[in-house]
């Protein structure tokens, strides 16, 4: 019974991944977008955690995690004769990735971690059950690389202390992957301090296995510098250059956050909102089990470190704490005297949470995106409450396409600017030598009911918006204000009425 119900969850899992649900800006503008310039000198956008002064991003973890894929894809691709593969593939390819990567390693880590064949499948099962598993893991997250990690420093700390050689594949496997996992997420730590204390024990009575971890640690962590550094300069690398001047991101990416000034620039949130929004909002009915019916394991201890080292930056993400569901779940037990009760309560809160953050969630944004890939004339697309559009995604378009992203911009100042952005050739606001103008389109969600008054045929506004396209499962959950409009007109129109909606913006010019 046990087996079909795993099956039937990995094939939700799968299901998931491959729809096009955008959770957050992070899952493509650390990851995919950087690499994908790399790789197929695609025009991207590179956020500020690349440009500054002390990057505090590597590249290390980037080029592992999905830089070699793509150049398998590219090879096997350009392999069969074809044109240059389309960014759309790669980005369904690497979602495909990050399903197997959670699916193989993540599963696989906890039927390994979990000793006990009574508590395994049900550790495996609740894992399997979470719409975290579905969304979040399935997405290109350094938070979803660093779960990974996590899990598998466990492991490969187990086998070593387990062994009763000196265990020294596991050793360099566990340094390598301790370096990856540090270089991908500085708070990698926080969740590894208990699985690091265990292995003191062993290098006492196995030195041996300590000389291999650190030199494996050592070569991998020299190998991550000189890529980073690399990666980062604009000139060619030099041993002069490396040795005076080493691009170390994690130490940067420490001292970027431990400083509250540049966190506030991201939002500051009180030191218990991981305790009392986050994490219930990750584990809905499981959360309150994880004080009453937990087992005492190792893997509830990591989590525990985990949850206190990152309560004491004032800025605090769910997907931060993303390491500690398997880590939780797998620690649990469903008290059996309401059982059934409970059972059907985990599966109505990850059934809702499923659909909403892996299907509707911003999920507009990247059928949109792909769909004016294939536009060839000169166009100015302003996106107004959505996410960062990918701009790896439009290809080569990229250069007659305009992205100007608006954010969450005040209404009045998007009609100002689409004005601003028309040009007319009969007015002389564009010179009839350069040819063509480009077109203007707005891309907004339909619930932005301020547009109504703009939208032909029955404006009659100065500027005028024509619906081209849409795609109808995308809800915008920052547009959704209870204090001011109440919850059901809230939910009427946000939900009433979803869809991303692309326009052909229009005024009327002088003659």
């Amino acid at each position: 019974m046990w087996r079909r119900a795993y099956l039937f969850l990995v094939l939700v899992r799968l299901y998931f991944a491959l729809s096009p649900s955008y959770l957050h800006p992070d899952e493509n503008f650390q990851g995919p977008e950087i690499i994908a310039g790399r790789v197929f000198s695609y025009q991207v956008h590179l956020t500020w955690e690349f440009t500054a002064v002390q990057p505090i991003r590597s590249s290390f973890p980037l080029w592992l995690v999905y830089g070699l894929p793509m150049f398998v894809l590219r090879a096997i691709w350009e392999g069969f004769g074809h044109d240059e593969i389309t960014p759309v593939m790669v980005y369904w390819a690497l979602r495909a990735l990050m399903f197997i990567l959670s699916f193989v390693l993540e599963d696989w880590a906890l039927w390994e971690l979990v000793q006990s064949p009574r508590y395994r499948r049900s550790a495996v099962l609740l894992t399997a059950s979470c719409y975290v598993t579905w969304t979040f893991q399935t997405h290109t997250f350094s938070n979803s690389v660093e779960t990974l990690a996590v899990l598998w420093s466990l492991v490969l700390a187990g086998r070593i202390v387990e062994d009763k050689h000196s265990g020294l594949f596991a050793s360099a496997l566990l340094a390598f992957v301790f370096v990856l996992g540090t270089f991908n997420r500085i708070t990698f730590l926080a969740f590894v301090i208990i699985p690091a204390l265990r292995l003191l024990p062993h290098f006492r009575r196995k030195p041996l296995s300590l000389l291999v971890i650190v030199s494996v640690a050592t070569c991998t962590a020299f190998s991550a510098v000189v890529l980073d550094t690399i990666f980062y300069s604009s000139e060619a690398l030099t041993l002069d250059k490396l040795f005076k001047h080493p691009i170390i991101t994690p130490i940067n990416n420490l001292l970027y956050n431990a400083s509250v000034d540049n966190l506030s620039e991201h939002g500051l949130h009180p030191y218990y909102q991981h305790l009392i929004v986050n994490l219930p909002q990750l584990l809905g009915p499981a959360f309150p089990l994880a004080f009453l019916t937990y087992r005492k394991t190792i893997r509830l201890a990591c989590a525990v470190t985990g949850i206190v080292a990152l309560s004491l930056f004032p800025h605090q993400e769910p997907r931060f704490l993303l390491p500690t569901v398997p880590l939780i779940l797998s620690s649990l037990r469903i008290p059996r005297n309401y059982f059934r009760l409970w059972v059907a309560t985990w599966v109505i809160f990850n059934v809702f949470m499923g659909l909403l953050l892996g299907i509707f969630h911003q999920g507009g944004v990247i059928p949109m995106q792909a769909h004016i890939a294939s536009w060839q004339e000169p166009h100015a697309v302003l996106w107004w409450k959505t996410y960062s559009p990918p701009r790896w995604l439009l290809d080569g378009s990229s250069e007659s396409i305009r992205t100007i992203d608006l954010m969450g911009m005040p209404a009045d100042s998007v009609i100002k600017n689409i004005t601003g952005t028309i040009r007319c050739p009969e007015d002389g606001s564009f010179p009839k030598e350069l040819g063509k103008p480009e077109s203007v389109i707005l891309v907004a969600p339909r619930s932005a009911v301020f547009l109504d008054r703009f939208v032909l045929p029955e404006a009659e506004a100065q500027v005028t918006l024509e619906e081209l396209w849409h795609y109808s499962n995308h809800i915008n959950l920052d547009d959704v204000d209870f204090g001011d409009d109440g919850v059901w007109p809230t939910l009427k129109r946000v939900v009433g009425r979803r869809g991303l909606v692309l326009w052909k913006a229009q005024k009327k010019c002088e003659k």
